[in-house]
Parts: C-alpha cells; sequence; structure tokens
C-alpha cells in the first residue's frame, strides 16, 4: 500500500532513529515526542516503579525545559507497560524573540532527559511527587481496571508491572539504582523521536543531527553502577533474546508473550518467528552465557526475587474449550460489570489484502454495535451498556478483542445471556446484505471526509495515529491516499469476506458450545460487582462457578438471524414537502434584537454570522468554518431549562428527565425508533439531547455532503445530504415526535442510578455539596 510521501524518517549513526510528518494545522506550531522503548514491563521484581520514577527525574530535573516556559509551550511525559514517553508542543518561533526557532529549544529539552544528572536531592523530591501521586490514582475505577488486566495478562508480566509500582520499593531507591535504570534505557538506539508540524523537513534533520549525534550507548553504559549490568547496557539489542512480542513483531510492544485465542490451524507468532529466524535464541549464546544471562532485561529468566505467577482457576466449558473466569467485589461499585476477552496477534496492515480483512471487521463490528444499542433501547433492556470491539493494543502488545457489558446487579445473568447471544448470532449467521451495504457506505465516507480535512487535521490528532501506526506495523497512509485504498477495497468486498470476519471475531464466543469448531487458547471472564453481606442478595452469592454457569447458558440459547430493517431513505417524501411549503409558505424575515444591535437583512448574507428569522418564529443563526470540512454542527435551543420548572409549575427535574426520555427514544410519526436510528447511521448524524438551568438543547453533527449512496465509483447513487438529513430531524422533532413510555422508565433508571452512585464518589458528593451551597439550597 502508498506510504505517506511527506513523511521523513531516519536513523543516526548511533542508532537514535526519528520520523518527521509536515503539518499545518495549526500554523506555526509543532509537537516533539521522544519515545523511549521501556516501561514498567521491563522491570525486575526489585524496580517496581522505577520506570515512572525515572521519568519524573528525568524530566522535572531538566534546567533546559524550563527555558520553555514563557514561550507558549506545554511539556509532559508518562509511563506505560511498553514506553516512557517525554513530549514538547511549541510555536515554531520564540515570541517576542524575533525570528528565534524554537526547535533547537524543544530538542535540547528532549535531549537532557537523555543525560539526566539524577541527582540525589531531585530524587527525593519526586519520590514523594509519584508516592502522592500513587494515592491520587487508587479510585476504584483505577482499581477496577487493574483487576481487568491483571486476569486478562494473567500468564506474562503485565499482570503485576502496572506502571505506579509499589510504596515500599519506591520508598527504598537511592542514586545508583535510578541512575542504574536510567542509562541502560535511555540510549539512543532505544528511543524513537516523533515530530509533527509546521517545520521545514531538512532543518529538522539537521537539528536532530546537531542535538542527538554525540550521544553514545558506550558513554550511557559507562555510568551504570551495577557492575554486572555495564556489559549488557552496551548492548541492549542483544540482551533481548527472550523470544518476546517485542522481539518477535514490534520493538514498540512490551516484553511479554501472550495466551493468544486463535482459529484452528493458526500457527502461534512467536513459533513462527523462531522458524523464520527472526528470533534471537539463547541457545546461541551458551558459551558465554555467564555474561548474557546476568542481566536478562526482558525477564524471561527465573530469579530468586522474582513473584510466582499465580494462575487464577481456569474452567473447562466443554472439552478442550477454556475459561478463565474472576470475580472483582467491592462496596464502592454500584452497577455489575462484565468483561469477556480474547487476545489474538496484531495483523499489520501492509498490502491491500490485510486491508481488506481490517474493513471486513470493521463492518461487522459496526453492524453488531448498532444491532445492541437497539436492543439497549429496547421495552425492557437487559443492560445499561454494551459493547463489542476488536483493537490492536501496542501498550499489550496483542489485540485485544472484548465485550464489555454493563446492568442492574439483579439483572446480571440476564445481561450476560443476552449479550453473548447477540455476538453469537453475528457469528454464526453474519451481517445481512442491508447491513453490509449500510457500514461499508458509512466507512468510505468517513474515510472521505477526512481526506476533505487534508491538512487541517491537528498536530496532535497526527502524531496519535502516527505513533499507534507505526507501533503496530501498519502502513502510514495521507488521508487522501486511504481514501483512495478504502474505496479500491470496499468495491470489491463480498459478503462472504464480510461474514468469514464475523465468524473470526466471533469464534472465541460461538466456539464455547459443546460440538462447535473452537478456537485455541484461554478466553477470560471478569465480573465486576457491588459488594453485598445481605443473605440472599444477587451479588453476595455470585461466584466464579456461576459466571461459567451463565456464560455456558448463554451459549445453549438457539438464535436466529436478523432480518433487514426497511430504513427510509428520507423521513419527508417529496409529496409531504410540497404539501407543507404549500400550507405554509416559508419566508424569511429581518432577524430583530433587543439590545441595540442592529436588525439584519432577510435577503443578504451577512459576516461572521448572518441571523435572521423564519416566517413561523424560529430565529436562526449562520456561521462557515473552514476548520473542519464536509462537516456541519446544528444546535437548537429551546430557551427555559431547568429554571422553568419553577416557572411553570412543573415537577422538579421534569424536563431533564424528559430531555434524558428524549435521547433514549427517537420515534417519529410513522417511523419507529430502530429505523429513525438507522437512517441517522446511514447520514452518519449525531445527535445529543441535554437540559441546563437555562435551555433545553438538541445538538447535532452531520455531513455536509451527500451521504446514504449506494455502489461506487461510476456505479455510485447518490442519497440526500447530511444538511437536508439533518434539517429532517428537526422538523420531525418538532411536529412528529413520538413519546414512549419505555424511553421515559429508562430516563428515570438513568438519573437513579446516577444518584446512588453519587454516595459512592466522594468527589461527586463534594460537588454536589459545593453546588447545593453556592445555590442556597436549590434542589435542582
Amino acid at each position: 500500500m502508498p506510504f505517506h510521501s511527506s513523511v521523513t524518517s531516519g536513523v543516526l549513526p548511533n542508532g537514535f532513529s526519528y520520523i518527521f510528518l509536515p503539518n499545518r494545522s495549526p500554523p506555526g506550531r509543532f509537537e516533539a515526542h521522544l519515545q523511549v522503548f521501556s516501561g514498567s514491563a521491563d522491570e525486575l521484581e526489585p524496580q517496581q516503579g522505577i520506570a515512572h520514577l525515572t521519568e519524573h527525574v528525568a524530566y522535572m530535573g531538566s534546567r533546559k525545559r524550563e527555558r520553555l516556559f514563557g514561550t507558549g509551550s506545554q511539556t509532559n511525559a508518562y509511563t506505560d507497560f511498553h514506553h516512557t514517553v517525554f513530549y514538547a508542543a511549541c510555536p515554531t518561533l520564540a515570541p517576542g524573540r524575533g525570528s528565534t526557532p524554537m526547535l533547537p529549544m524543544a530538542l535540547d529539552a528532549l535531549c537532557d532527559v537523555m543525560e539526566a544528572r539524577c541527582d540525589p536531592s531531585r530524587i527525593e523530591k519526586e519520590r514523594q511527587a509519584v508516592l502522592s501521586e500513587m494515592t491520587m490514582v487508587n479510585t476504584i475505577e483505577y482499581r477496577v481496571e487493574c483487576q481487568i488486566l491483571s486476569t486478562l495478562h494473567r500468564e506474562n508480566r503485565l499482570a503485576k508491572r502496572f506502571p505506579i509500582g509499589k510504596e515500599s520499593l519506591i520508598q527504598s531507591w537511592k542514586q545508583d539504582d535510578v541512575k542504574t535504570w536510567h542509562r541502560t534505557h535511555y540510549r539512543p538506539d532505544n528511543v524513537l523521536l516523533y515530530i509533527v508540524g509546521d517545520l521545514d523537513p531538512a532543518v529538522v534533520e539537521k537539528t536532530i543531527q546537531d542535538k542527538f549525534g554525540h550521544l553514545t550507548a558506550e558513554k550511557q553504559g559507562s555510568q551504570i553502577k551495577i557492575q554486572e549490568l555495564k556489559k549488557e547496557a552496551s548492548q541492549l539489542a542483544d540482551a533481548v533474546v527472550g523470544s518476546t512480542m517485542k522481539q518477535a513483531q514490534s520493538w514498540h510492544y512490551p516484553p511479554v508473550r501472550h495466551d493468544f485465542c486463535v482459529g484452528e490451524g493458526v500457527k502461534d507468532i512467536l513459533d513462527e518467528a523462531g522458524e523464520t529466524g527472526q528470533l534471537i535464541r539463547n541457545d546461541a549464546a551458551k558459551a558465554d552465557e555467564d555474561e548474557i544471562s546476568i542481566y536478562d532485561i526482558h525477564l524471561q529468566q527465573p530469579y530468586d526475587l522474582d513473584d510466582k505467577v499465580q494462575f487464577l482457576k481456569e474452567a473447562e466449558m466443554s472439552p478442550g474449550k477454556i475459561i478463565r473466569p474472576h470475580i472483582f467485589k467491592h462496596e464502592l461499585l454500584q452497577n455489575f460489570s462484565f468483561h469477556l476477552f480474547a487476545k489474538r496477534p496484531v495483523e499489520p496492515i501492509k498490502d491491500i489484502a490485510s486491508f481488506r480483512r481490517s474493513l471486513a471487521r470493521r463492518v461487522c463490528l459496526a453492524a453488531l454495535q448498532i444491532r445492541l444499542n437497539v436492543g439497549g433501547r429496547s421495552d425492557d433492556p437487559a443492560f445499561t451498556f454494551v459493547e463489542f470491539n476488536q483493537l490492536d493494543s501496542a501498550r499489550e502488545g496483542c489485540a485485544v478483542c472484548s465485550l464489555d457489558m454493563t446492568a442492574e446487579p439483579n439483572r446480571w445473568e440476564e445481561g450476560v445471556v443476552t449479550s453473548i447471544s447477540e455476538i453469537r448470532k453475528l457469528g454464526l449467521y453474519g451481517v445481512t446484505p442491508g447491513e453490509m451495504e449500510r457500514y461499508a457506505s458509512a466507512l468510505l465516507t468517513d474515510a472521505e471526509q477526512l481526506a476533505a480535512q487534508g491538512d487541517m487535521i491537528s498536530h496532535s490528532d497526527q502524531l496519535a495515529y502516527l505513533m499507534e501506526t507505526v507501533a503496530n506495523g501498519h502502513t502510514f497512509m495521507s488521508p487522501e491516499q486511504s481514501y483512495a485504498v478504502t474505496e479500491q477495497a470496499l468495491s470489491t468486498l463480498t459478503l462472504e469476506e464480510v461474514n468469514e470476519a464475523a465468524k473470526e471475531l466471533c469464534a472465541h464466543i460461538t466456539g464455547l458450545k459443546d460440538g462447535e469448531a473452537t478456537s485455541s487458547g484461554v478466553v477470560v471472564a471478569v465480573a465486576c460487582t457491588p459488594k453485598s453481606a445481605t443473605e440472599g442478595d444477587a451479588m453476595a452469592s455470585l461466584n466464579e462457578d456461576k459466571l461459567c454457569a451463565a456464560i455456558r447458558k448463554a451459549c445453549t440459547v438457539d438464535v436466529k438471524p436478523v432480518e433487514d430493517v426497511v430504513v427510509p431513505h428520507t423521513l419527508v417524501t417529496p409529496d409531504e414537502l410540497e404539501k407543507a411549503m404549500k400550507d405554509h409558505p416559508p419566508a424569511w424575515e429581518p432577524g430583530q434584537f433587543s439590545d441595540g444591535t442592529p436588525n439584519t437583512p432577510a435577503d443578504r448574507i451577512t459576516r461572521p454570522f448572518t441571523l435572521r428569522r423564519l416566517g413561523n418564529g424560529i430565529r436562526v443563526g449562520i456561521a462557515q468554518n473552514t476548520a473542519e470540512s464536509q462537516r456541519g454542527h446544528l444546535r437548537l435551543v429551546a430557551p427555559g431549562g431547568r429554571d422553568a420548572e419553577e416557572r411553570f409549575g412543573f415537577k422538579a427535574g421534569s424536563l431533564a428527565v424528559g430531555a434524558r426520555a428524549m435521547q433514549e427514544g427517537g420515534s417519529f410519526g410513522r417511523f419507529s425508533r430502530e429505523q429513525v436510528e438507522l437512517f441517522a447511521v446511514d447520514h452518519l448524524i449525531m445527535v445529543e439531547i441535554n437540559c441546563n438551568e437555562e435551555a433545553l438543547t438538541m445538538d447535532f453533527v452531520f455531513p455536509t455532503t451527500n451521504v446514504g449512496n449506494s455502489g461506487y465509483g461510476d456505479d455510485m447513487k447518490l442519497g440526500i445530504t447530511g444538511t437536508e438529513s439533518v434539517m429532517q430531524i428537526v422538523r420531525e422533532i418538532l411536529i412528529e415526535f413520538n413519546w414512549e413510555e419505555d424511553a421515559l422508565n429508562r430516563s428515570k433508571q438513568s438519573y437513579r442510578t446516577a444518584h446512588e452512585s453519587l454516595g459512592k464518589s466522594l468527589e461527586g458528593k463534594s460537588t454536589e455539596m459545593i453546588m447545593e451551597a453556592v445555590a442556597s439550597g436549590d434542589p435542582r
């Protein structure tokens, strides 16, 4: 596939790598991110947290970073499993200093990180900062994330190498410990510099050479105080010999192995890499084993001080079909949440064939998500939230296929059975022809809109996409190239290919039923529930066996294929529109103001805003914005809001509950909620309805081009524009909205749940008490 022609990349003689992408949004600025390919997964048992502490010491101890203060620059740093990243977002020229370029100053600050002094005084300051941060992140959400990741990655070090580290170890480290970690990992051949912004490529390359060319691995290694590490520190690449995902697939990945859940006949990626000679084996170095194994930097050798991996209980659902269940209970949890995972190797997207497979998966996932969303708005939904997805994760070194579902505690089993049944339905029967056309068209429209933005995509968005794409081995394309390749791939993509992708995506779930073809490997199931000691409470008795029983039950439910829904191409027919215009002839009137602003004419476009009034009294304001091509934003405002509840004698909360009921509903006139929702999907319209103290607001984001098209290339049949589509929805909301009892019930339940969870959130409860005091006890 075509690679982005504007990207410049290279490697300096000392091994320092860089990538530069010119970008002019916004003009006159750039971002530089220095990625160190070592994170918490590289830590030994007595080093847990040292990657994060070293990040603090290197970043906060940089005097050159302080020179960026007052220049309109932003700097920061973060540590994850697989890397540590330092970044600076700066103007291209220093303000108030004539034409002084900022790039050398920014790269000076990043280079200073590579040569950090690790002074004892700085280490002590940052030790206290890290310990303080440790208390701040210890929220219930963080605890849930740790439980999920610990179970998902139980077979490798990610389960016990969270970046925050261990308090007792953080308290104990001296200068030699921090400096040894820094000099071992902060080496020119173990980093990658990304720069995106409004800069000249030749200037960027020369500045990189000037600022980073003097660094050497030998110099870094010579400053390591722990003697037995000196030899390995100068040979980092050769020290990575543990046959891990980092070596087999991407240097950006953490040094771990995975229990992949793959289809029959699919070879483990580590075995395949070994057969092709991609892996460096320890066997070749046995003659020098004492020297090589002194410091096993990627942690594949056993250590006396290391944790012993405690494998969780695994259950055999049926012969050869294994699931790893785990229950996490806590009194601060309000609802039941269920998470079902399968880990798979990342498939690098490098050619049309792999790109087509990725598009097929995206069509499947989009179809299933809409099915789940529509099911979640049924008369009596089993869950309050559900999502099924598969994402490539560089931080974990694998692709994670996940089902995430939230339900009321007393309906947890129903939620598990219903959500798994929907996934089995997709895996067994695939998508319908209508779904195939709908979501393939949406993918093409998305690609077209991205291409229309051109160089208006922000530096931060470009950089995040570039880093993730490079990390996973995908081909980095320009938006224009991506659109051309998407159109080429979709024009020949068949329903059979999409349904084969659906079968592969769902194989770990469909295969749990006895007699069905299955994937090899372990399926991981995690349930997070409120902790209850009440006898007879559904959550009090929930255990791993009951969770497995619910999953087994879901796999035995008979499912039938989905039938295509007839989705209208338009909500207002030409005959209806003609009659409405005849009965109520439209007319523009001048914009009128009560604050002394001159009236605006009804027959002329004014800048920057055009303000007018329709003959029926609706006031309209229009402004053109070129910042986001082919996209529009419409806000419908009905003054009054929560304040109107008291003034008009409505029940307290009625407007807020009503607004949420409108969001939960969506049936218009003769069209069902499902038809309207799919109409919005076809036309890429997003709707959000809210009620604040002053007004009821309805926000619509929509494309301004023709959408809901069918066919490709010369055979494409255009649908109506997104602008016309959103105007039709607004019209239907105003005159033909159907109020539904089940939507009202879901609205009430969402507010009830939010209220109950507020009492278990220190931050939320504090905010509520402050607002109550500020508002003098106003119950709203």
